[in-house]
Parts: structure tokens; sequence; C-alpha cells
């Protein structure tokens, strides 16, 4: 893959995980119109996209990939415990895991149909 296009890559995945964090700090009342109406299923979107540009951005580093997207969807929890308008939910961080898990597939699954 060119360099421009990985450093395209690389700030792209910046700026989603900066979203991220601005959606999953938002006050609950005023949530963002971006959602699906269920929150797991949110947090499972999400980390699915996170993990295809994470793998499409440092491809070689799968799994330093996963160990810091699941070290931010920890930190996410810990910080929503702590605003006062959000809480804490060991579920949210489960579907976080299902989300890379299910990245890791999807991106896998890119690469080999585009192979044939």
């Amino acid at each position: 893959m060119a360099e421009l296009a990985r450093r395209w890559l690389k700030a792209l995945f910046a700026a989603a995980v900066a979203g991220v964090l601005v959606f999953a700090l938002w006050p609950v009342e005023e949530l963002p119109p971006l959602q699906t109406g269920w929150d797991k299923a949110d947090h499972l979107a999400a980390f699915a996209a996170l993990a295809m540009l994470g793998f499409a951005a440092w491809p070689e580093r799968r799994l330093r990939v996963v160990a810091w997207l699941l070290v931010l969807g920890a930190a996410i929890e810990l910080l929503q415990g702590l605003t006062g308008y959000r809480t804490m939910d060991w579920r949210d961080f489960v579907a976080d895991g299902l989300g890379v898990v299910l990245g890791w597939g999807l991106r896998t699954a890119m690469l080999g149909k585009a192979a044939r």
C-alpha cells in the first residue's frame, strides 16, 4: 500500500477515535442522532469500524490494534462512570470486544475477496 494512503488511513483512524470518544461521553439527554437505537449495537458498530480502519492502517500490527482498542473500550467505560450523566457498563466493553472481532472478520473477508 502506498505510504500516502497509509498516512490518510492513520489520520482517518485518529479522527474516528476522537468521534467515538465524543459520542461516548456525550450527555445522555442530548444523544446525537448517529445511533442505532440500542447502545450495545452502537458499541459493536463503532468498534468494528475502528478495527477495520486500524487493521488497514497498521496491517502488520493487528494484535497491537486489538490491544489498543480494548484499552480504549475500557477507558471509555471508566470515563463514562466518572461523568455523572453516563454509567459504566461491563456489557458495553463486551460489545466493544465483539466489535473488534467483527471488524477483524470483515477485514479478513474483504482481503480474501480482493485476492480472488
